[in-house]
């Protein structure tokens, strides 16, 4: 029996509370290459000093807040196709609040806020709604949202939006330049994926676990099955608030076209090609799909082409999505 064996052994035979002490330290020793190589990945961006690499790892970083919201909700078996809503009720209360010269901590505080509130008053409404009735009417109140920004000309811009948008200033630093914002949304983005992995262990998270395994039974053990679907989804939304409110001062620019439904979508596609049930779902799919749209900007049908292969793919063979593919095990080993 080599070391490891004995480990594994002594991990086992233990009481429950070294039990969980052995598997936490289990767990750290084998998360820090993934953190290392994480890090390395975050500072490549600065190391290349290239606008363009920037400008996609700071899409990335938000795009990795927001489908992190959605990655909340999906764990009670549900996925919201107004989730770009709650992006824009961030983005613009964040703005609108600005304006009145709240700071940018403060607005994007209130920009959360709202997109919670919403969706919380929403979600009593809709969330005993299952399957298809439930994507129908995100789907609507989605349309319902940007029409709505379309007729607000006195306050949302209209069609027009809202331009010239100030920059995010925190701790008297000006985040103006797209190196300085990387650092703020990379620091966004690592906050996000450790609140997931710590919410996903708590007792919460096995409820809401629970409920997307089985709502049934969830209920019939006791679990209130609205109650847990209705925290996901005013958490989820808050989350999209919060990447919205980002997203408005690094553009500098909203405007209704920004958070119609083809955004919804974008994030549910990131959030299966990362994988729902993952931690690191929304930061892989990130990774993996925000360049499509930069990189085959002018030519529209070929990233939807893209986009569609790359679903196709990743629900034939990977269902788990990429942060699930684990390597085969070989006969009489150890993975």
């Amino acid at each position: 029996m080599d070391k490891q064996d004995t480990m594994d052994t002594l991990t086992r035979d233990a009481a429950p509370g070294h039990r969980d002490t052995a598997t936490t330290a289990l767990a750290l020793r084998r998360a820090w290459p993934l953190a290392a190589a994480a890090l390395a990945v975050l500072a490549l961006p600065l190391i290349s000093g290239s606008s363009f690499h920037l400008h996609l790892a700071v899409l990335i970083c938000l795009n990795v807040v927001i489908v992190s919201g959605l990655a909340i909700l999906s764990r009670t078996g549900q996925l919201s196709f107004c989730h770009a809503a709650f992006v824009g009720l961030g983005a613009y209360g964040s703005v609108l609040a600005g304006k009145f010269g709240v700071p940018f901590v403060l607005a994007a505080v209130l920009g959360t806020a709202l997109a919670a509130a919403v969706a919380f008053v929403l979600g009593a409404a809709i969330l005993r709604l299952r399957g298809v009735y439930f994507v129908l009417i995100t789907f609507a109140f989605g349309e319902l949202f940007r029409l709505a920004l379309l007729e607000g000309g006195a306050v949302t811009g209209g069609a027009n939006g809202i331009s010239n948008i100030a920059p995010a200033r925190m701790l008297g630093m000006a985040f103006d330049t797209r190196q300085s914002f990387y650092c703020l949304a990379a620091v966004l983005a690592v906050a996000t994926v450790v609140f997931l992995a710590v919410l996903f262990r708590t007792p919460k998270g096995h409820m809401l676990d629970a409920v997307g395994d089985n709502a049934q039974l969830a209920e019939a053990s006791g679990l209130s099955v609205q109650d847990n679907r209705l925290f996901a989804f005013t958490l989820g939304s808050a989350f999209a608030g919060l990447g919205g409110a980002c997203l408005a001062h690094y553009v500098g620019f909203v405007s209704p076209e920004s958070f119609s439904t083809h955004v919804s979508v974008a994030a549910i596609i990131m959030l299966v090609v990362g994988g729902r049930t993952s931690v690191f779902g929304p930061l892989v799919g990130a990774l993996v799909m925000t360049p499509l749209p930069e990189l085959f900007r002018g030519a529209v049908q070929t990233q939807n082409i893209l986009y569609g292969i790359t679903l196709i793919a990743i629900l034939r063979f990977l269902p788990q999505g990429l942060a699930g593919f684990r390597l085969p095990r070989r006969a009489g080993g150890r993975a």
